[in-house]
């Protein structure tokens, strides 16, 4: 019976991460991570946690804990980077990550001793890489996609530099954040763990805003300035690692730099590459025929396996394609030009944006909106009902069929 029971706080607190748009499908393996990171009495406790960012005195009410009791937990969980301690609306809140990016990952943004990192990092590897169904889920489940790549920018011709946006550029992603923290990369120590990493370099996962600066807080990451992390993202391409981010305008979270071999973007690209899992940049590599010797160089640093030699030419799959340029920067023939793909790349604002977008994609906008474990917040209610309002038609269409509410179709009318 106590084993029962002992599996029934883990599925609950699956059902909870589940009510968020990025969602974590229930397996044999996800029970054993998550019995890995929490105790059955903390997946009671999590399960139980509104999907918005909430304060101590929230969970509280949820828990029926004194506050010093429930403040003591809930900066325990913060501790292990399984809850963000933020500062939100200028008061200390916290908030329980999706899987990606969030607690799957932290859990390996540093060496540590509280939990195995080499069984954690073979059923990471057992539910990410084998069963699929997480990564199918986190890259396809929703038309707008959760990350993008980022070009080289130090390939960018004249015509290029005119062409691309600031948001499409690693380099204002960094300048404009408020707080920039480095941790190990957790694709790479996963793999490390397991005997399959590569040689590129491992501190180079940055992290943005107020994440930064829990991770900081908490030892899973280091702050850095803006200078240091423009140097990682200089050495990452010399290493041929491609940058991947959070695919939005303004307040990106996240910045990793990617190889082909041990990152999960990089290995749904080539899993599913025609359905494009990671949004492509606006740009594709262009072969100059006549001045391509058919080295092979492009094809060997492409990390996603998107270009091959075909009649002793140089051949690039637009199909699946990154537009990286990371192709570009390794001809020393200058035989690869970047060119714009001709057709419009839409991206959220930022992540209210995305997110809304996505929970109304997955038909989870009641779910966002409509969190039962929270008090209503009138600040969050009105930045989401404001992205809806902004959406086009169709969106906005599917917006209402989910709420199923006459203001919100009234709102919708007068905007019309």
């Amino acid at each position: 019976m106590s084993h029962v029971s002992n599996k029934q706080a883990y599925r609950s607190l699956e059902e909870r991460i589940n009510l968020f748009p990025q969602g974590a499908p229930p397996s044999e393996t996800l029970y054993r991570i998550l019995s890995l990171l929490f105790t059955e009495k903390e997946a009671q406790l999590a399960a139980q946690l509104p999907i918005r960012p909430f304060s101590a005195r929230t969970a509280s009410r949820i828990w029926k804990l004194g506050h010093a009791e429930t403040e003591a937990v809930l900066d325990r969980l913060a501790g292990r980077a399984i809850l963000l301690d933020i500062e939100n609306e200028g008061q200390k809140k916290y908030v329980l990550p999706p899987p990606m990016v969030g607690f799957f990952e932290f859990s390996l943004m540093r060496t540590r001793r509280d939990v195995d990192q080499k069984l954690l990092s073979e059923l990471y590897y057992q539910y990410l890489n084998i069963e699929e169904d997480f990564i199918k889920d986190l890259f396809l489940g929703t038309e707008t996609r959760f990350g993008k790549a980022f070009v080289y920018e130090s390939v960018l011709s004249n015509s290029n530099q005119v062409e691309i946006m600031d948001y499409d550029r690693a380099s204002s992603v960094i300048r404009d954040a408020e707080s920039i923290s480095v941790s190990m990369c957790f694709c790479r120590h996963k793999m490390e763990h397991l005997g399959k990493s590569c040689s590129a370099p491992m501190e180079t996962c940055l992290t943005f805003g107020n994440a930064a600066l829990s991770l900081s807080k908490h030892g899973y990451a280091r702050p850095i300035e803006a200078s240091e992390a423009l140097e990682i993202i200089h050495q990452s391409n010399e290493n041929n690692l491609v940058q991947c981010g959070e695919n939005v305008r303004h307040g990106s979270s996240f910045l990793c730099n990617c190889c082909g071999c041990c990152c999960e973007g990089m290995l749904a690209v080539k899993s599913f590459g025609a359905l494009h899992p990671i949004q492509t940049t606006a740009f594709l590599p262009k072969v100059v025929e006549d001045n391509c010797t058919g080295c092979g160089r492009c094809s060997a640093v492409c990390p996603i396996d998107a270009i091959e030699i075909k009649d002793g030419t140089a051949s690039v799959n637009e199909e699946i394609c990154l537009g990286c340029g990371v192709c570009v920067k390794n001809c020393f023939r200058k035989s690869i030009l970047l060119k714009h793909r001709g057709a419009e790349i839409l991206t959220p604002v930022n992540t209210t944006h995305r997110i809304v977008l996505q929970a109304i994609e997955k038909g989870k906008l009641q779910e966002l909106i409509f969190d039962k474990k929270a008090l209503s917040n009138h600040r969050a209610m009105a930045a989401i009902l404001s992205v809806i309002l902004r959406l086009p038609p169709v969106k906005q269409a599917m917006a209402s069929r989910q709420m199923k509410s006459v203001y919100l179709d009234r709102l919708i009318s007068r905007t019309k």
